[in-house]
């Protein structure tokens, strides 16, 4: 039997079953939330609400349901019976003990129009996004190319089972649009949608203009947004708002769009091998939404929400990731050249000089190999973003 990845949301699941009464470990399909759950709970008596017969009980008698599965017990996928949550309300209150459910979800609505109504204040949420870097990098799927991983992306069974990336993520965004779709909305107009998600992984990295991208797809502004909340809710893009410290006030106002794993958006852009991407028109947007988005899953895999943003003003001054972490910030600038050159620091120099902001938390990521320091400004190889002292 496989031994399987140590997930580095292990030690915050645990911390979290000894606080609170109920546990909601979401994030996408096929991001391993249930192996993780059962991992860190191998005795504790498991159901999922995938199974039809199940499913049926937990409609249509849902006291017995859950004096059948009692606290203590895994409910998987539980936004497939969202009124659950209602009954498991009525039982915590009752045994206020900690560690009482551990639910888990697909759909991020679970968090947005149950959770909040019926379980505030009782339940710990967990984002569990695919594997990370830093996860990959213990294993004998350790990589040394950046593009290999942006490729590959990050969801587990792709390295599990060996399968070729393309093969699993036509598979995958199949599924996506003919199953989760369906359920958060009902778009009759599939292949419009398909064209859409495209036209999204084109902007990867990019400041948002609804208008332009609704123009390109042939749809109205309000079909946009509306579609591009789809996406977040369903954990396909995630939004990086602009720094709102209005230092100048020609700053742009729009946020970017970031997928969560570059293997879905190499695969709709028709990436298939890191010669393509050395030719891409994307290839250092690509890059930077590989490095936030290993970023954003080291927060959520220690229970927080990253507080991330860029900043950029109208003359074209810009930083590509901006941090406040406590009463700390930190610049970021992320490159996919493998060479230094001066350009690199040019931005981060402006943004200390009318920031006022001297400290040593500024950093350039980029994808060669020399490590050096310069003017506060310290140069990582992507494989080291553990030397970024985030919490």
């Amino acid at each position: 039997m496989e031994k399987l990845i140590k997930r580095d949301a292990e030690k915050t699941l645990k911390h979290l079953t000894s606080k609170f009464p109920v546990i909601a470990v979401v994030g996408p399909r096929q991001s391993g939330k249930t192996t993780l759950v059962k991992k860190v709970f191998p005795k504790r008596r498991y159901v999922s609400l995938e199974t039809p017969d199940i499913r049926s009980f937990a409609l249509n008698d849902p006291r017995a349901f859950l004096k059948t599965y009692r606290q203590g017990s895994i409910i998987d996928e539980i936004q497939r019976v969202p009124d659950l949550l209602s009954y498991i309300q009525t039982i915590v209150d009752e045994k206020d003990a900690p560690g009482g459910y551990i639910i888990t979800g697909s759909q991020n609505f679970l968090l947005h129009e149950k959770i909040s109504q019926t379980l505030a204040g009782r339940v710990a949420l967990l984002t569990l996004l695919p594997l990370s870097l830093s996860e990959l990098q213990e294993t004998r799927y350790k990589m040394k190319k950046s593009w290999d991983y942006i490729i590959k992306g990050f969801y587990p069974r792709v390295y599990s089972k060996n399968i070729a990336p393309g093969e699993w993520f036509s598979n995958y965004i199949q599924t996506y649009i003919e199953r989760d779709i369906r359920l958060l909305k009902n778009i009759t107009d599939i292949d419009t949608f398909q064209r859409f998600i495209k036209l999204c992984a084109g902007r990867t990295g990019q400041i948002l203009n609804y208008s332009s991208l609704a123009n390109d797809c042939g749809i109205s502004h309000n079909t946009a947004r509306a579609w591009l909340s789809i996406l977040e809710t369903s954990y396909i893009i995630f939004k990086v708002q602009p720094y709102y410290k209005n230092f100048n006030k020609r700053i742009i106002k729009m946020p970017k769009i970031y997928f969560y794993d570059t293997g879905i958006l190499s695969f709709l852009l028709g990436i298939k091998n890191a010669h393509q991407i050395e030719l891409h028109y994307l290839k250092g947007a690509l890059f930077e939404t590989f490095v936030i988005a290993e970023i954003y899953k080291f927060y959520l895999n220690k229970g927080f929400h990253p507080d991330l943003y860029y900043w950029h003003d109208k003359t074209g001054h810009e930083i590509d990731l901006i941090i406040e972490q406590g009463n700390k910030t930190f610049a970021i600038e992320i490159k996919s050249a493998e060479t230094i050159v001066g350009d690199f620091f040019t931005g981060i120099k402006y943004w200390n000089s009318i920031s006022h902001n001297f400290s040593k938390n500024n950093f350039i990521i980029y994808n060669g190999n020399t490590e050096q320091e310069r003017d506060n400004i310290k140069i990582i190889n992507w494989q080291n973003l553990s030397e970024i002292p985030l919490k």
